[in-house]
């Protein structure tokens, strides 16, 4: 391509940079909402490189799961080395379990790529087989089997902590390699929320920054998914993965307050919508896809509702006399009433055509790289349309857009 015809698409790509950063000033809120997904959890690194490359910088950051640990690693470093960081955790808990493999990986990985589907579900399936027997180096390893099986395992002082069929205490150290968790506790550049499961009482609580001193255990309690993880026990109560109850970190968010006006990129793992499966192989990818996709448009519809109502009580105020308002009806409704505006990007992860059940789980190098690549193009041709950052107008104070809703459209 010459010179001249490289001028307008630089001219354009300069516009698009401005357009983003007049919008996303003009938020005080800038969240980052990451939901869980294992080891589907890359494609949300994808989308952090490219949101970096865009010039918008999350001062806020919450996760479930997965996303929980990609949110210690984005806030625990400085802006500039977050991207390298995210490649470094990734590559890290990625890497060939610990039994030899039986083919050299990186020849067949080269490969793998240009293989048909066919040939690429053996392939996966194998990886996510090692991933069931061996583990993941610095991410979890299977305990000796008649553990999790045996009886009176409180009274033996094997206790909470051992009742999975996996151990997760290499994750502390990988976390504390990768994480600076003094950063995180500073709270100057970023709020941190992360959500976990109390076994005890089954309620989804949220350890966040601005109220708790956060450490490894937290975000590893948020990623606690039982059988196969051990709860975490954090001031005497004991917590499992958050998505048990809700995949997904977006209410919390919305709720907070005081409440103000807020851009929000919600990065789903799994989708809701998906075709009719007709073996029992697709039934069970189809279930978990349904299980955690979060009814995230339920969410959102149902907090554009909210926040409408919320405007219109806040304009019918301002109809009341200044003499009137000295009463407990007004106080109250004042409670309610909000002027703020949200606009929530919404991004979800599409399955390539040979991923099946256990794409939560395999956590092969090659797929990372794939998911991680997703993540990146999403973004980026997110961001080719600068105008769905701009901040929602008055009479309509919440919305949303998808990319692949649009492209539906």
């Amino acid at each position: 391509m010459s010179m001249v015809e490289q001028r307008p698409r630089r001219a354009a790509a300069d516009t698009r940079a401005r357009e983003i950063a007049a919008a996303h000033d003009a938020y005080p809120v800038r969240a980052l909402v990451l939901q869980g997904g294992g080891a589907l959890g890359s494609y949300q690194a994808g989308v952090y490189e490219g949101l970096a490359a865009g010039g918008i910088a999350p001062n806020w950051v919450a996760g479930i799961s997965i996303g929980a640990l990609n949110a210690a690693v984005i806030a625990g470093n400085a802006p500039e080395d977050r991207v390298d960081q995210l490649r470094a955790f990734w590559t890290h808990i990625c890497r060939q379990p610990w039994l030899p493999s039986l083919f050299p990986y990186d020849l067949i990985a080269d490969g793998a790529v240009h293989w048909p589907d066919a040939l690429r579900v053996w392939f996966d399936g194998l990886e996510a087989s090692r991933a069931l027997l061996e583990g993941q180096r610095g991410f979890f390893h299977p305990r000796a089997w008649p553990l999790p099986f045996a009886p009176g395992m409180l009274a033996n002082g094997i206790g909470a902590g051992g009742a999975s069929y996996y151990d997760t205490a290499p994750l502390k150290a990988t976390l504390e390699r990768f994480v600076d968790f003094d950063r995180i506790n500073r709270h100057q550049e970023m709020r941190v929320s992360v959500g976990a499961v109390n076994v005890s009482t089954g309620n989804l609580t949220y350890f966040d920054n601005t109220e708790t001193r956060l450490r490894a255990e937290h975000f590893m309690a948020s990623g606690a998914l039982p059988p196969g993880f051990p709860a975490v026990e954090i001031d005497g109560e004991h917590y499992w993965d958050g998505g048990l109850v809700s995949n997904t970190p977006l209410s919390e968010v919305l709720r907070a307050k005081p409440r103000r006006d807020a851009l929000i990129f919600q990065v789903d793992l799994w989708s809701a919508r998906g075709p009719l499966p007709d073996n029992l192989l697709d039934v069970a990818t189809r279930q978990k896809d349904v299980q955690y996709s979060s009814r995230t448009r339920a969410i959102t519809d149902y907090m554009a509702e909210q926040q409408r109502f919320r405007q219109m009580l806040s304009n019918v105020m301002a109809l009341v006399p200044a003499n009137k308002r000295d009463s407990a009806d007004y106080r109250d409704a004042a409670a309610y009433a909000c002027t703020a505006r949200r606009n929530v990007i919404q991004m979800i992860y599409r399955d390539k055509p040979f991923e099946g059940n256990a794409k939560d789980f395999q956590f092969g190098p090659l797929t990372m790289r794939e998911h991680w690549q997703s993540g990146l193009e999403d973004i980026r041709e997110t961001l080719r349309h600068p105008e769905w950052l701009a901040m929602p107008t008055h009479d309509a104070p919440f919305v949303t857009h998808d990319l692949h809703r649009a492209y539906r459209q």
